[in-house]
């Protein structure tokens, strides 16, 4: 599960991956919006997923159909197996939420929350591997547009304009995030998301260098597979070997940096948390007591 408050963003590439992270991704955001929007765009998710990967492809009239059924195998069964466990996950999380915490503490939720995460790309792996067999190098062209307009978009939201530009951007999502779940920050807590937004390891260069990776390694896995180079068997087997290094990545500064940056974010929303009043922990309390149950009644509906 994402977190909806200040962790800085470390920017995943557009992958294979993505078929069933987009699902899962569909759902948390969903999660930011009212209780009727959100049930809204969970239930439509799919269909969302099909949307942002068809701006990846551009599917034909053959690989439209078969996408669709792809997204909705998964969507059924994020439905049946992933809302119940979010549900007692934020049902967990808002036991904390009265009290102080700390790092240690959030970084648990963190890797708790990334693991589930992680069970989605396990799951879309076969979702791919299916889909990847039937793309044709005009699409693998398209990807490469697509690569070129995200890695334009991602500097300009994280590298474009002077440091304190760059600073107030990052702030003013951090505490967007933040009232998500908290209600409106006061004077104290905007005070410490910019000291240590300020003071963040966060490297704009680093995040987009792996970015950059992925996408490279993105098209090396692809193009064999659409030139007719690959048996069905070692296709599959490059697409899980792709999804594990999106996972890991090999190298290995990279690593060391997003578990810096990972540590740091974990102090962030600890001091932002144990900065707020009581009154503004009551209302996490109760935004996550609203997202549970919204997630137990996503999952007892019929698709």
């Amino acid at each position: 599960m994402r977190f909806p408050v200040c962790f800085e963003k470390v920017p995943g590439a557009a992958r294979l991956g993505r078929l069933g992270r987009i699902i899962g991704l569909l759902t948390l955001l969903s999660v930011l919006q009212s209780c009727g929007i959100m049930k809204i765009a969970y239930n439509q998710a799919h269909e969302l997923a099909y949307w942002q990967l068809d701006s990846y492809f551009d599917f034909d009239e053959a690989q439209s159909p078969r996408a669709r059924e792809e997204l909705a195998k998964v969507h059924q069964w994020h439905r049946k197996t992933q809302l119940p466990v979010y549900a007692e996950t934020l049902q967990k999380w808002q036991a904390l939420m009265p009290g102080d915490l700390d790092e240690a503490q959030v970084c648990r939720m963190y890797t708790d929350a990334r693991t589930k995460l992680l069970a989605i790309s396990e799951r879309s792996e076969s979702a791919a591997i299916s889909l990847v067999g039937t793309l044709v190098p005009d699409q693998l062209d398209h990807v490469k547009r697509k690569f070129t307009k995200l890695n334009k978009e991602y500097r300009n939201d994280f590298m474009d304009g002077t440091p304190q530009d760059l600073l107030d951007k990052r702030v003013k999502k951090a505490v967007s995030r933040a009232e998500m779940l908290y209600g409106p920050l006061e004077d104290k807590q905007l005070g410490v998301l910019r000291a240590r937004i300020a003071q963040s390891p966060f490297n704009a260069g680093l995040s987009l260098g792996e970015h950059q990776r992925r996408q490279q390694d993105a098209l090396q896995t692809l193009t064999p597979v659409i030139a007719g180079q690959s048996t069905t068997e070692q296709a599959a087997a490059a697409v899980k070997q792709y999804f594990a290094r999106s996972i890991n990545s090999p190298d290995a500064a990279y690593r060391s940096y997003q578990e810096r940056l990972t540590r740091d974010n974990c102090k962030t929303l600890a001091e932002l948390h144990n900065s707020t009043t009581p009154a503004q922990r009551t209302a996490a309390v109760q935004t996550l007591q609203t997202y549970a149950k919204d997630f137990a009644a996503l999952a007892a509906q019929r698709p």
